[in-house]
C-alpha cells in the first residue's frame, strides 16, 4: 500500500499535454491508459485528475475528473447520468434483528429492484417539470420512465440500513436515472461520434467524442443531461420517502429527521477553477467544495463515510464517489468464493444480498479497502459521521 504522503501521485506524458494527478493506489493499466486518452484530448484544461477510487471504465475511468473549454464529452458523464447517493439519519439508536428483518421486507415489496418497475406510475406528480427531452426518441422514453419513478435498478445500486458511532439509525440509497438515462447518453454519443466523423476530428478513442456546448448538439445535451439529473434526484427521494415511512411505522420511532442530503457523482457542470471557467465533468467522483456535505459509501459489508470537501482545487474540487472496484463483475464470479463471502457478512451480522455465485459481483472482495481510499484523499474531505451497515438490499 503506498503512503499518502505521495498523493496526488504526479504522472507525465509529455511536455505538450497536460499532467494526470492522481490519488489512486496501485491504478490498474486500463485506467491509466484511458487518463492518459484523455489528457491528450484538445480543449482539456490544465490537467486530468483521478480520484482514490478509480478504475477502468468505457472511454473514461470511473472516478476520472476532467475539465474542458467549451466542450463536454457526453462518455465522461457516463451512461446513469446523476446517479447518486440519498443519506437520512433517524432519532432512533436501537432496532432488532427482527425490527430490521421486517423493514427490509417491506422495502422489497414497496420498492422494485434489478429490471422490475412499477405497474402503473407510483407519483406522476414527482417527474421533474423542468424543460422537457429534446428530441422525440427520448420524449418516448418519459412514459417508462413515470414506471421507473422510485425503483432501484441492478448492479452496485443499494438499498441500506446504516448505524453511525453514536449509535444512530441511518439510511442510504444509492441509484441513477434508470433507462431514461441510458438513452439519453447513448443517444448524444452517437450524435458526437458522427460530429466527429464529418469533421474529421482525431480522437484517441472514438469513445471520447465531443460536442461544443454553444452548438444546437452540445445545448441539447446538456439540457437532455439536466433533465436525467432531475429525475435521478426525484428517484432516489421517492424511494427514501417509502423507507422513511416503513421505519417510522415499524420502529415507531419520532418522525423528526436529523439529516437528509443528496449528492450526484455523474455529471458535467459550468464551474470556475484556477480563474477560467470550464465544463467539469465528474465520471464516478463527487464535488468536495470547501465546507460542501459529501456522501462516500462503501461496499457491501464495509463502512460508508458523510464527509466534508475540503476545497482541494487539484482536484478540481472533488473526492471520490465510493470505495471503486478491484475486479470486473466476471471476475468476482470466477473468483471469488461464495461461502467466504457469505461467512464474512454473516460474522458482521448484517442481513445482505449475497445468495448465490451472480451476487459475488457485489461481493465486499470485489472492492478497495474503503479505509485507504479515505486515507489517500485526506487532502479532499473531512469525515464528518462513520457509518457500518446492518441490512443490504442489492439491485
Amino acid at each position: 500500500m503506498k503512503s499518502k504522503e505521495i498523493f496526488p501521485e504526479i504522472i507525465l506524458i509529455g511536455e505538450n499535454f497536460p499532467v494526470i494527478k492522481n490519488w489512486a493506489a496501485n491504478l490498474e493499466e486500463g485506467a491509466i491508459e484511458q487518463a492518459v486518452n484523455m489528457a491528450k484530448l484538445p480543449h482539456v484544461f490544465h490537467h486530468i485528475a483521478i480520484m482514490a477510487d478509480a478504475h477502468q471504465g468505457y472511454g473514461v475511468p470511473i472516478g476520472g475528473v476532467l475539465a474542458m473549454l467549451d466542450h463536454v464529452i457526453p462518455n465522461a458523464v457516463g451512461v446513469d447520468i446523476g446517479c447518486g447517493v440519498q443519506a437520512v439519519k433517524f432519532p432512533l439508536t436501537k432496532i432488532s434483528t427482527e425490527a430490521l428483518k421486517e423493514i427490509m421486507g417491506q422495502i422489497r415489496e414497496a420498492i422494485p429492484v434489478g429490471f422490475n418497475w412499477h405497474d402503473s406510475p407510483p407519483a406522476p406528480e414527482r417527474m421533474p417539470v423542468q424543460k422537457l427531452l429534446t428530441t422525440k426518441a427520448l420524449l418516448s422514453e418519459l412514459p417508462k420512465a413515470n414506471l421507473q419513478l422510485g425503483t432501484l435498478g441492478g448492479g452496485n445500486h443499494f438499498i441500506e440500513i446504516q448505524q453511525d458511532e453514536e449509535n444512530h439509525i441511518w439510511a442510504m440509497v444509492h441509484s441513477g436515472s434508470r433507462n431514461l438515462g441510458k438513452k439519453t447518453a447513448d443517444y448524444h454519443h452517437e450524435i458526437a461520434k458522427d460530429k466527429a466523423e464529418q469533421m474529421n476530428m482525431w480522437l484517441p478513442d472514438s469513445d471520447l467524442a465531443y460536442l461544443n456546448i454553444k452548438s444546437p448538439a452540445g445545448q441539447a445535451y446538456l439540457a437532455d443531461m439536466d433533465y436525467c439529473l432531475a429525475f435521478a434526484k426525484a428517484n432516489r427521494t421517492l424511494m427514501m420517502d417509502n423507507i422513511i415511512k416503513i421505519i417510522q411505522k415499524i420502529t415507531r420511532c419520532s418522525d423528526i429527521i436529523l439529516f437528509r442530503h443528496d449528492i450526484h457523482h455523474n455529471y458535467a457542470v459550468l464551474e470556475t477553477h484556477f480563474g477560467q471557467e470550464v465544463i467539469v465533468h465528474r465520471k464516478g467522483a463527487t464535488s468536495a467544495y470547501a465546507g460542501e456535505t459529501g456522501i462516500i459509501p462503501g461496499s457491501q459489508g464495509t463502512a460508508s463515510y458523510i464527509v466534508e470537501g475540503l476545497g482541494n482545487p487539484d482536484s478540481f474540487k472533488s473526492c471520490s464517489h465510493g470505495a471503486g472496484r478491484t475486479m470486473s463483475r466476471g471476475q468476482a464470479r470466477k473468483t471469488l468464493n461464495l461461502a467466504e463471502e457469505i461467512a464474512r457478512l454473516d460474522e458482521k451480522g448484517i442481513i445482505h444480498s449475497i445468495r448465490n455465485q451472480k451476487d459475488l459481483d457485489e461481493a465486499a472482495s470485489a472492492y478497495k479497502d474503503i479505509e485507504e481510499v479515505m486515507n489517500n484523499q485526506i487532502d479532499l474531505v473531512r469525515p464528518i459521521y462513520k457509518l457500518v451497515p446492518l441490512a443490504v438490499i442489492k439491485g
